[in-house]
């Protein structure tokens, strides 16, 4: 690829960052923009496999906690409309209440398996929010049944959020493998063993099995691209 191309239709402003870093060789800025699509591929499976973990664990849970199946949908007009919430906007409610919309819309039928597929990764997390949390008496905690007895909501809350945002930087397009103007693998890294860390939490087999996928330190250290 040229790298006039490249820029043309990736954007000056994109590429610049990269140029920065590598001292104004197109050479290396290209192969270094290409080492960053290799990484964030990389954390694909990684990433739908641990999301997957998460949002079904938490749907479990909270199951368990209301002994309801279907709570997903009969919780809307429960705790989700707390008048606690108004101040979160309902946040809640209204992402299912807009899935339910959205499917009568394509006529289909809003069960609660159809539901959990299409909300957010955002949504799973916020029930570790406090204004959440309190609302369904601490049960999302007991999906992490493994996780030193010391580490508390408020430290999980954190850790999820970090993998959150790094997930929306790769599914968005965005850079991981700046550190300021520098090309630096080290927070992508760290981001890594959050995942790995959450994962033991929950059950190590979930880690080991992930493991079986990860190419992500391979092609942090590879230069050669």
């Amino acid at each position: 690829m040229n790298y006039n191309i490249l820029e043309r239709y990736c954007s000056k402003a994109r590429m610049d960052k990269y140029l920065l870093a590598c001292k104004d060789s197109k050479e290396i800025a290209l192969g270094r923009y290409k080492q960053n699509i290799l990484v964030c591929q990389a954390f694909y499976p990684i990433l739908n496999l641990f999301e997957t973990f998460i949002r079904n664990a938490i749907y479990y849970q909270i199951s368990l906690h209301f002994k309801d199946k279907d709570w997903i949908n009969n919780q809307v007009t429960g705790f989700m409309s707390s008048a606690e919430l108004k101040s979160s906007s309902y946040f809640l409610k209204k992402s299912i209440l807009k899935c339910q919309k959205d499917m009568l819309r394509k006529k289909i039928k809003p069960s609660s398996d159809k539901i959990i597929a299409e909300l957010a990764f955002g949504f799973w997390l916020s029930l570790f929010q406090t204004h959440h949390y309190k609302l369904v008496k601490g049960c999302p905690i007991h999906i992490l049944p493994f996780k030193p007895k010391h580490v508390n909501r408020s430290e999980i809350w954190l850790k999820l959020d970090r993998i959150r945002r790094f997930r929306n930087r790769i599914y968005h397009n965005e850079p991981i493998c700046f550190k300021k103007s520098e090309i630096d693998f080290m927070d992508t890294l760290t981001i890594r063993q959050d995942i790995y860390q959450c994962l033991k939490w929950m059950n190590p087999t979930l880690e080991s099995y992930v493991k079986e996928y990860d190419e992500i330190i391979k092609r942090c250290n590879n230069d050669d691209n």
